[in-house]
């Protein structure tokens, strides 16, 4: 299916984003919001690929939740950081803008699976 697999490079592609834009954030952070804010994202296509591994569908289907939840996570943190003034207007929008298309694609992953 070919939305699996794009839905995850969409999620990869988001935690390259995360990383390149964590880098930037003040040192004593590196303890609190970044390395949240890392594990958030990097959660979102670890769950995605482990629940393509899985064996049965239901199974699958519980994984994108919990990489839905995951990306949830992720957006709070990105407002957070935004709000903190860790990260300009410009950057929260791309990242944001990758948020929703993957939150959109999982929907559709999800719907599609229960059908």
């Amino acid at each position: 299916m070919k939305n699996k697999l794009e839905v995850w490079k969409k999620s990869h592609d988001l935690i390259l984003s995360i990383y390149s834009v964590t880098k930037q954030f003040p040192k004593e952070e590196l303890f609190g919001l970044t390395s949240q804010i890392r594990r958030s994202a990097a959660s979102i296509p670890t769950n995605i690929i482990e629940g393509q591994a899985r064996q049965y569908v239901k199974e699958f289907k519980q994984f994108l939740f919990i990489a839905k939840g995951s990306l949830a996570e992720t957006q709070y943190h990105l407002f957070l950081a935004k709000n903190l003034n860790y990260m300009n207007d410009q950057n929260y929008d791309i990242i944001n803008t990758q948020i929703i298309s993957i939150k959109m694609m999982l929907a559709k992953l999800i719907s599609a699976l229960s059908r």
